[in-house]
């Protein structure tokens, strides 16, 4: 798993907001788009995609998106 790849996952489960716009130091939940159905896809998609369990709290809890990577990577078996 590295960061490039899991910012473009991350940015496929949003509609509105351009890819482009995504980088690792986005504050996510900033966005416009951010709502707490948004944030059941990012867990639906880490647990798909990286086959990690990752609570709601845990989204809550940090900030960016690298730090939602680094807590995903720190989960991976």
């Amino acid at each position: 798993m590295n960061i490039k790849q899991f910012i473009k996952d991350f940015a496929a489960e949003f509609e509105l907001t351009e890819p482009e716009d995504i980088i690792a130091d986005t504050v996510y939940r900033d966005l416009d788009e951010w709502d707490s159905l948004l944030g059941l896809s990012i867990i639906g998609m880490v647990n798909n995609k990286y086959h990690v369990q990752i609570s709601g709290v845990e989204v809550r809890n940090v900030k960016t998106v690298e730090d939602l990577f680094n807590l995903v990577k720190s989960k991976q078996a």
